[in-house]
């Protein structure tokens, strides 16, 4: 596995893989099994796969939260390269913001909803973000959980709507066995919380509206951002203490 910590070297030794298909998962560490199945499925279609660990700054409405992310690139390169990855891009933000975030993409209508309705600014650094990695990787296909929904979907459209030739791969959402969908954030649960957290999935799996998901939440000691049902999916978002939890269901 070959780490590049520079972007320009690593931009001239894109020039060397053509015609080799590349996949491409995009990360910001903290790595677990979810990012892991994302890998195994980018090694399972294309000859060449590329990981980037990169916490980008742009998509933290709270500078609290960004400060207090997770971050061990030891532990994310030793699992990396235990997973048979054959490139990983770990720049810093200085040299993916070139421009201080003077351009930026920006939707203006589903990025307002959900997620984004209660933390702004949060999809115009994940867009911008995306761009500016798949612009580097150009890669074939790319690779996003479905844990994160809204941000798959709205990635999609960015690639539809600037022609973009990658194909965005979805990846189903790797659990817990009590049902908690794997997430870094996970790790700031203690005990207590840790168990309250498998309410959040079985809410949403098992009542039959998302009022009843979100009195159920509620009940549980939630505080609820959102639950909402969106064509065959049921979105939520909801804190325990200061931890905030994601998640959906097919419905």
């Amino acid at each position: 596995m070959k780490v590049f910590t520079s972007i320009s070297q690593w931009q001239c030794f894109r020039e060397t893989l053509e015609d080799r298909p590349i996949g491409f998962v995009p990360t910001m560490g903290a790595l677990h099994e979810g990012h892991l199945s994302l890998v195994g499925a980018s090694k399972a279609q294309n000859a060449v796969t590329v990981v980037s660990v990169f916490i980008n700054p742009t998509q933290f409405d709270d500078k609290k939260d960004f400060e207090e992310y997770p971050a061990d690139s030891r532990a994310d390169l030793a699992q990396l390269e235990k997973a048979g990855v054959d490139f990983v891009l770990l720049p810093d933000a200085a040299q993916i913001y070139t421009d201080d975030y003077r351009f930026k993409v920006i939707e203006q209508d589903f990025s307002r909803l959900f997620c984004g309705a209660h933390r702004p600014g949060h999809f115009d650094g994940v867009l911008t973000v995306v761009m500016r990695l798949l612009n580097l990787v150009r890669p074939d296909h790319a690779y996003f959980g479905e844990k994160d929904y809204q941000q798959l979907q709205l990635i999609r459209d960015m690639v539809s709507a600037f022609f973009m030739p990658v194909r965005i791969v979805a990846c189903e959402t790797v659990r817990e066995a009590d049902g908690l969908a794997m997430s870094s954030r996970n790790r700031h649960l203690d005990a207590r919380r840790r168990s309250q957290a498998a309410t959040l999935y079985a809410a949403l799996k098992r009542s039959r509206s998302a009022d009843e998901a979100r009195k159920k939440l509620v009940e549980s000691g939630f505080d609820v951002d959102y639950v909402e049902d969106i064509e065959n999916r049921r979105l939520a978002a909801a804190r325990l203490g200061d931890t905030r939890l994601i998640d959906n269901v097919e419905i």
